[in-house]
C-alpha cells in the first residue's frame, strides 16, 4: 500500500471515531452584573478589578438552588477597560478558610457533579425513615437503621450537571466581563467558617478579596 493512501485511510478514521464522540460542550458563565460593587467584595489586579461573592454550598438555579455538601461556591467576575481580554486558568484562584496556611485549590467543576442534591426533591431524612419503618409493621417499627438512599431521576441529576457547567467560570482567553462559578473542595458546615479569603494570582496579577462567610 502507497504511503498516501495510508494516511488517507487513517484520516478517514479518524474523522469517523470523531464524528462518534460527542462534542464536550463548556462551561458558558454567568451573567455579569452592571459593575463589580454589587458583589460582596472587589479587588484591583493590575487593570483588571476582580468580584466575587460567597455562595455556600448552593448552587443558584433560574426557579430553585441546588446544593454540594462537599465543595463551597464562590461566584467570581472579571471587569477591565474597553474590550480587554483575559487568560483565564483554574489555576489562577484558591481558597484560604479560617486564616489556615494552606489555601484550598480550585476544583473543576466536573468535580461536584457526583455530590450534587435538590433539597426540594428529597424527603427529609424523618419522613424516608418513618416510610421504611412503617412497611409491614404498622408504623411501630423501632428500626434504627439508616434511611434508605434516595437517588435522583437520572433526567433530573443530569439537568443538575448541565447548569453546573454552563454556570462555571469560562477558562481560556476571554473578552471581559465575564463572569462565573468557581468551585473548592470542603464538605464542613458553614457556620463554622469564620474567615474567608479568595486568592487570585493569573496574568493580571494578584488580589485577595476577603469574603462573608
Amino acid at each position: 500500500m502507497q504511503r498516501s493512501a495510508f494516511v488517507s485511510i487513517i484520516a478517514a478514521l479518524c474523522l469517523c471515531a470523531s464524528a462518534q464522540t460527542p462534542p464536550v460542550e463548556k462551561a458558558l458563565g454567568l451573567p455579569p452584573r452592571l459593575a463589580a460593587t454589587d458583589y460582596q467584595a472587589h479587588a484591583q489586579a493590575g487593570a483588571i478589578t476582580i468580584a466575587a461573592e460567597f455562595k455556600g454550598h448552593s448552587v443558584p438555579m433560574p426557579e430553585e438552588t441546588i446544593i454540594t455538601e462537599d465543595y463551597i461556591v464562590v461566584e467570581t467576575a472579571f471587569f477591565g477597560p474597553a474590550e480587554p481580554r483575559l487568560k483565564l486558568s483554574i489555576e489562577d484562584f484558591s481558597l484560604r478558610v479560617n486564616g489556615k496556611k494552606a489555601a484550598l485549590p480550585n476544583q473543576p467543576f466536573g468535580m461536584v457533579f457526583q455530590s450534587l442534591k435538590n433539597p426540594d426533591l428529597e424527603p427529609p431524612p424523618s419522613e424516608a425513615k418513618k416510610s421504611k419503618g412503617s412497611v409491614g409493621t404498622g408504623g411501630g417499627s423501632n428500626d434504627s437503621s439508616p434511611p434508605p438512599v434516595f437517588h435522583l431521576p437520572p433526567e433530573v441529576r443530569h439537568a443538575m450537571q448541565q447548569h453546573v457547567q454552563k454556570a462555571a467560570l469560562p477558562l481560556g482567553d476571554r473578552v471581559l466581563p465575564v463572569a462565573g462559578l468557581i468551585f473548592f473542595r470542603h464538605g464542613g458546615k458553614t457556620q463554622n467558617i469564620q474567615s474567608l479569603e479568595l486568592i487570585y494570582a493569573g496574568p493580571a496579577g494578584k488580589a485577595t478579596l476577603a469574603l462573608h462567610p
